[in-house]
């Protein structure tokens, strides 16, 4: 099979994990990946970072690509859609990793069928992550697959036949990473005010969490079970919990993920 030539477009966190993930796995050569500015000063910035991956803007050969991944934020997208559409080709595939905006907006504004869309989530930069993506009918099945491939370098992939639960996704696996941090974080200050400094506090929430995760995902237990394995009646997680559920923690962090998906929605239309 003939090697896939990739051109990403936004080349921050999110694109270069990508980029890295391809070249490592080798799922594509140097050279034929394209890393693309904004402008001239950005192509320099990125050549003195990325030194040895080629770089160019939107009319650099953009043609002459496989998969064009569009990894701006969603707010650029007004910016760069009248140059992109100006330089695709009906054979390439674009993949996009732009949260809320829905496949049917990106053919509109591009003037191109074959579109995917993906929502991965930070993760993705230890090669842990996990995506969720879909693809509109036009997007061949070997190309599908392909692509498949490349999201999987990054950790793993779930495709969603339903386009709409993409904002779900975005709700729940692509912002999740910051619900677990403010956990961590407020566990964390918890401890400093119980007398602990910094570095133990952080020592203990991490090592728990980190423990606690391993113990979830191979235990053959659901969640409820595990928590019953610890909270003894009568004892001090039963305490905790008691207070957590006097809060209403389950239904504050259910409605902070309803907050994000519906914030999703709202971007498709900004």
């Amino acid at each position: 099979m003939t090697p896939l030539r990739i051109a990403i477009l936004g080349c921050g966190n999110m694109g270069m994990a990508f980029a890295k993930a391809f070249l490592h796995y080798n799922l594509v050569e140097r050279a034929d990946l394209l890393l693309l500015g904004r402008d001239a000063a950005h192509c320099q910035r990125l050549d003195a970072t990325h030194q040895g991956l080629p770089t160019g803007l939107l009319e650099a050969h953009v043609g002459s690509y496989d998969v064009v991944m569009v990894a701006v934020k969603p707010q650029d997208f007004n910016k760069i859609a009248a140059g992109l559409r100006a330089v695709l080709q009906p054979t390439q595939v674009v993949v996009s990793i732009m949260a809320g905006i829905p496949i049917g907006r990106l053919q509109r504004e591009l003037g191109h069928q074959q579109v995917m869309r993906a929502m991965p989530n930070t993760p993705a930069l230890l090669g842990l992550g996990i995506t969720g993506f879909s693809a509109a009918p036009e997007v061949e099945r070997s190309r599908l697959h392909q692509v498949e491939n490349l999201l999987n370098a990054t950790g793993r992939s779930i495709f969603l036949e339903d386009e709409s639960l993409l904002d779900a996704v975005t709700a729940v696996s692509g912002s999740g990473p910051a619900y677990f941090y403010y956990i961590v974080q407020a566990m964390m200050q918890a401890g400093r005010e119980l007398g602990f400094s910094e570095s133990v506090a952080g020592l203990l929430v991490k090592q728990t969490m980190l423990g606690a995760y391993h113990l979830l995902n191979t235990s053959d237990k659901s969640p409820d079970e595990l928590i019953a394995a610890v909270a003894s009646k009568g004892g001090t997680t039963e305490a905790a919990l008691r207070e957590f559920q006097a809060g209403h923690l389950a239904e504050t962090l259910k409605a902070g993920m309803k907050a994000a998906q519906q914030r999703a929605t709202e971007l498709a239309k900004e």
